[in-house]
């Protein structure tokens, strides 16, 4: 018997239960203020919640959880997508942010990547360019 089957019925499974999309992902930050700074002021997002260790920040259907941690400076594999990745390059490089990779074309589409202000590689991919 399946585990979500309690009467004990054959049941044939299609997409029920499969992921539809990814709902967060969290960034390692070495301070809440700073990681704020950066995701809010420079990119656009509010926190709609906060517990001193964690904090949650929203813009649209993109939800990044910064977490206090000595593991910063890394690549968070993160693609955020953007309307056009050469808006948010020229933006950014006003910005004075360091850029790890110019816009590019890929299999997922046209993407560029940059640091925040920890060294986290974060990476911004054309969301009109998605894969279906």
């Amino acid at each position: 018997m399946p585990l979500g089957d309690p009467c004990g019925g054959n049941f044939t499974y299609t997409n029920e239960g499969l992921p539809k999309c990814l709902s967060a992902c969290t960034v390692p930050v070495s301070s809440l203020d700073r990681g704020r700074g950066f995701y809010c002021d420079l990119l656009g997002f509010e926190e709609f919640a906060s517990d001193g260790k964690q904090s949650f920040l929203r813009r649209g259907d993109c939800v990044l959880i910064l977490k206090v941690g000595k593991d910063v400076g890394i690549d968070t594999g993160i693609y955020i997508g953007v309307e056009n990745p050469f808006d948010i390059h020229r933006r950014l490089i006003d910005e004075n942010v360091v850029f790890v990779r110019d816009p590019m074309n890929s299999p997922i589409g046209v993407y560029t990547s940059f640091r925040d202000d920890d060294g986290n590689t974060i990476h911004a991919v054309d969301a009109l360019g998605k894969v279906e």
